[in-house]
C-alpha cells in the first residue's frame, strides 16, 4: 500500500462520518463504533481511521474517552444564521445590529480592476478597502472585504466600521442606495480566511458577491462575502407565477420598513422556470 495515499483516505473518511454526524444519522452522544470495526466497514488501515478521528477530535465534533470509546459531542454551535435572500439588504441592516464584528484592515487604495469596474470608477479612482470578520455568540461566521468608493469612505471613520453596519454609514452619507446585484457559488478557504473563520484550510465556504448601486446606476460599495455553511444560510420563499404553459417560480415579495424604519429596497425580480 502505498503511504502517501493515507493521509487522503483519513481525510475522505473524516469527511464521511462528519457527514453522518451533521445529518443526525450518527446521533449526539452516541458512541462510534471501535477502530477495528471502522477500519474493516471503510477498508482502511487502523492508523488511517486513527488520522480520521483525530480531525474531528481537533473540530470539536467528537471525544474521545479512554477506555470507554469516542463518542459524539453534544452540538455547542449558535444557530445558524438564515438570510432572507429576497430581501437581503433589509436583512444587512438587522444583521450588523445582532452580531459583532472584528474589523482586520483598513485603508485606501487603487482597487483591483474587476472591482473598479463593477463600481463604475473613473481611471485612477481609489476605493476604501476594509476587512471584517462577522461574528455570532462570540464564533466568526463571515470574512468580507468592501471596497467603498474613495469620496464616500472618507464619511466615516475606522472606528466607525468597527461599531456600526456599513450601510448604514453609507446612507448616513448620504449613498442612495438603490439595488444590487449579487452572485452566490462555493469556494474553498484559504490559509488566511481559514484562520479567521477557525477553519481547516481548504474547507468549503459559501462565496457571494454583491455590487449595490445608486439611482444613478453608480457603484456605492462592493463586497466579496466569504460565509462558513454550518453557520449562516440563504433562503427564499416563492411561489408559482405566470400564466398557464408559462408557470414558474417566483420571489414572494417583502413588505414593511426596515428595521431602522428607513424605505424597504425592492430586490431585482428573479424568477425561476420549471
Amino acid at each position: 500500500m502505498d503511504p502517501s495515499l493515507e493521509p487522503l483516505k483519513a481525510r475522505r473518511l473524516a469527511l464521511q462520518l462528519r457527514e453522518r454526524i451533521a445529518s443526525g444519522e450518527i446521533a449526539p452522544g452516541s458512541r462510534l463504533a471501535s477502530e477495528p470495526a471502522l477500519a474493516l466497514e471503510h477498508g482502511v488501515s487502523r492508523v488511517t481511521v486513527r488520522r480520521a478521528l483525530d480531525s474531528l477530535a481537533a473540530e470539536g465534533l467528537i471525544d474521545r474517552r479512554v477506555g470507554a470509546g469516542t463518542f459524539v459531542r453534544e452540538a455547542e454551535a449558535p444557530k445558524p444564521i438564515v438570510a432572507d435572500f429576497a430581501n437581503m439588504l433589509t436583512h444587512l441592516v438587522e444583521m450588523g445590529r445582532r452580531t459583532g464584528v472584528r474589523l482586520v484592515s483598513f485603508g485606501y487604495g487603487p482597487p483591483p480592476e474587476p472591482v473598479a469596474r463593477a463600481l463604475g470608477l473613473a481611471p485612477g479612482e481609489r476605493t476604501q478597502r476594509s476587512v471584517r470578520v462577522r461574528l455570532i455568540d462570540g464564533q466568526p461566521f463571515s470574512y468580507l472585504t468592501t471596497h467603498v468608493p474613495e469620496r464616500i469612505g472618507l464619511t466615516y471613520s475606522e472606528n466607525d466600521l468597527a461599531s456600526v453596519p456599513l450601510l448604514t454609514l453609507l446612507e448616513r452619507a448620504g449613498a442612495a442606495v438603490e439595488r444590487a446585484s449579487q452572485t452566490i457559488s462555493a469556494t474553498l478557504a484559504s490559509p488566511d480566511v481559514a484562520e479567521a473563520l477557525g477553519l481547516e484550510i481548504g474547507s468549503p465556504l459559501l462565496s457571494l458577491t454583491r455590487v449595490v448601486l445608486g439611482p444613478d446606476g453608480q457603484g456605492v460599495e462592493h463586497l466579496h462575502a466569504l460565509y462558513r455553511p454550518d453557520r449562516y444560510s440563504f433562503q427564499m420563499e416563492l411561489h408559482r407565477a405566470g400564466a398557464a404553459g408559462d408557470r414558474r417560480w417566483s420571489p414572494v415579495p417583502s413588505h414593511g420598513a426596515e428595521p431602522d424604519g428607513g424605505t424597504p429596497v425592492t430586490p431585482p425580480s428573479a424568477a425561476a422556470r420549471g
